[in-house]
């Protein structure tokens, strides 16, 4: 049940989830003078240290998600693995202006898969499978390399199994058998990864922040850089197609497409309901971050323009370089630092990022990587 009702400071935003994107909506939010609530089983998360109050409690308790709803004037998700009965609860309150349809597409790979395909769009060959027997039988018609996903959860490399040769199809078996509902998907060989990263509003307003060019790191985004260096045509489809789901889905909110590109042809991979790493760089290097215009749009205000106001790039901060990160500071005297307030810095986990703005970007890192030994 959309809505474009129109919610000012300051009334409160309640967000389920209590990581670094809920975090940096929250002070988004805080910024515009709104109030903030976070739902979150963690104590003092990094959401909860910026917002207002927090309810501590897990995601399907439907006790704490209806004191969230009495609470808040709108609520929005900082993750896309949200209780749809309890989206269901908000949305029948008129507060959950993002609707529950978007959750129900991007929470499951194959409705993902299957929408880009009812709509044409350019995406891997796949199939779906749910038993061992069934993948044995699938693999049997594929070219190598392909990759095996869970259908549900997964990210930053997680829930998939790759196969180079015929050698790894036992594992692939035994991968689909733990995890049942599982998609099999051809191995692209691209020359970049890039993300589409916009907001659009209930009243079916959009703007693009401009298009992200991504490099990971042990299936982990390591490095986003703006511009990306693709051709206007790559930009042009990109935008059609993001523009193409956009309206199928009524999407509300700031919302991502991470797409492959090969040659001036690009190729669809997935879509996250919500702000997105690869985005953080809108904080500093546009005139409105990912984060400011997901708010606006949520709470029914017009959103501004985009304009990108120095080239950028981000890199994360994992447990691993905190500490390299931290005896860097004293030493460098560019680049935005942003740490997430997460008290264990474990190994692959993002702890925070940083932000280079301007034209001398290389040396800007060099210096950082310098500083760091």
């Amino acid at each position: 049940m959309q809505n474009s009702r129109v919610i000012l400071p300051p009334q409160t935003i309640g967000i389920i989830g209590g990581g670094q994107l809920g975090r940096m909506m929250a002070m988004a939010a805080k910024y515009m003078g709104y109030n903030v609530i976070v739902l979150d089983p963690t104590p003092n998360c990094p959401t909860a240290q910026v917002a207002d109050e927090q309810i501590i409690a897990a995601y399907e308790d439907m006790n704490a998600m209806e004191e969230l709803v009495d609470k808040s004037d709108v609520i929005t998700y900082e993750f896309e693995n949200v209780d749809v009965e309890a989206a269901t609860t908000i949305d029948n309150f008129g507060k959950l202006p993002q609707g529950t349809y978007v959750l129900e597409v991007t929470q499951n790979r194959e409705n993902e898969k299957q929408l880009m395909k009812e709509l044409n769009l350019p995406i891997p060959d796949f199939s779906i499978v749910h038993s061992g027997e069934e993948c044995q039988e699938k693999l049997k018609e594929v070219t190598f390399p392909v990759v095996v996903k869970t259908c549900r959860g997964g990210y930053d490399g997680k829930g998939q199994f790759k196969l180079e040769s015929k050698v790894d199809i036992p594992g692939a078996i035994q991968f689909v058998e733990k995890n049942k509902h599982c998609i099999i998907e051809s191995w692209l060989t691209f020359d970049k990864e890039i993300s589409v990263i916009f907001t659009r509003t209930a009243t079916g307003e959009i703007e693009f922040f401009p298009i992200a060019e991504n490099v990971h790191q042990n299936h982990i985004l390591f490095r986003t850089t703006v511009p990306a260096n693709v051709p206007i045509e790559v930009q042009e489809k990109a935008f059609e197609a993001a523009c193409l789901l956009a309206d199928k889905m009524n999407i509300v909110g700031t919302f991502a497409i991470e797409m492959f590109v090969v040659g001036n042809e690009i190729y669809l991979n997935e879509m996250a309901p919500r702000p997105h790493n690869s985005g953080h760089y809108t904080i500093e290097a546009c005139n409105i971050s990912q984060f400011a215009q997901h708010i606006r749009a949520i709470c029914g205000l017009p959103l501004i323009p985009v304009e990108l106001l120095e080239p950028a790039t981000m890199i994360n901060i994992l447990g691993e370089t905190m500490e390299p990160t931290l005896k860097a500071m004293p030493i460098i005297n560019q680049g935005f630092i942003h740490l997430y307030g997460k008290e264990e810095a474990k190994p692959k986990r993002k702890m925070g990022h940083i932000t280079f703005i301007g034209e001398n970007i290389e040396e800007q890192v060099e210096k950082l990587e310098e500083a760091k030994q």
